[in-house]
């Protein structure tokens, strides 16, 4: 008797959205090719009855626990020892519905300012943020390599979109990324985007720093690498966020004044 067919979690979505689903398919490959923590394997990515299709493995999900959430650590803290030559990636990728740019960088000061903070300031500009904090923007991003006088990260492979929304756990307690925007990167960007909406057990950061505890200074670079997701949740979702970026600006510029 042949087995049965493994169930499939399938999207679909208009023509628009095929590139998309392609980069998922090729963040998850990115990550799974690590074998240092559990993604979603994918079966076809193209176009079926004129929609766009991702057919990914069906997995039972629920929430973190302590032991999963610690185990999720030490998983992240192994993916991110898988290190590249130069920041970036091959190919332009998606971060949530945004397009999010990948060229390969020497500098992660220039990539962070050039690939990540600026293409989300001219869309801002173009969905109404007031031209003076546009040029705030502008100016964090030109003096950003102050930030990294005494620190220079590693071109670690990052999920890139990591918040609790993007990862979960199996009943056995087998910790799941998914839906990535990979790059390679500051380790602390992951980590970062983790603490913005705050869903992460404490037990994840606990055993992530057990395995490779975070640089001094992080809790300002944190601020800056939850500026590019708060520009883009701005850029998709409106001015509920424009606040929120107005005083994480405020408090980078701050620290270059001191």
């Amino acid at each position: 008797m042949a087995a049965a067919s493994p169930r499939r979690f399938v999207k679909t979505g208009a023509t628009e959205d095929l590139p998309r689903f392609a980069a998922e398919a090729e963040g998850l490959a990115a990550l799974r090719a690590t074998g240092a923590v559990r993604v979603p394997e994918v079966f076809a990515c193209g176009m079926v009855g004129g929609q766009a299709h991702l057919e990914l493995e069906y997995l039972e999900l629920r929430g973190f626990d302590r032991a999963s959430g610690a185990r999720l650590g030490r998983q992240l803290a192994d993916l991110h020892r898988h290190v590249g030559e130069r920041y970036g990636f091959a190919a332009d990728n998606y971060i949530g519905g945004s397009p999010q740019e990948n060229g390969w960088h020497d500098e992660w000061p220039r990539f962070y300012a050039d690939r990540r903070l600026r293409p989300q300031l001219l869309r801002a500009i173009g969905n109404g943020m007031e031209r003076k904090l546009a040029e705030q923007g502008e100016s964090l991003a030109e003096r950003l390599p102050a930030f990294f006088l005494d620190y220079r990260p590693h071109a670690s492979l990052l999920h890139g979109d990591l918040w609790d929304g993007n990862a979960s756990a199996l009943p056995d307690d087998t910790p799941v990324i998914f839906d990535p925007a990979v790059y390679y990167g500051d380790r602390e960007a992951d980590i970062a985007m983790s603490e913005l909406f705050g869903g992460f057990p404490e037990a994840f950061y606990a055993g992530y720093r057990a395995a490779w505890p975070l640089d001094p200074g992080y809790e300002t670079r944190k601020v800056l690498y939850n500026l590019y997701h708060v520009l883009n949740h701005f850029n998709l979702f409106g001015a509920g966020y424009l606040n929120q970026a107005r005083r994480m600006m405020g408090r980078l510029l701050a620290e270059l004044r001191g």
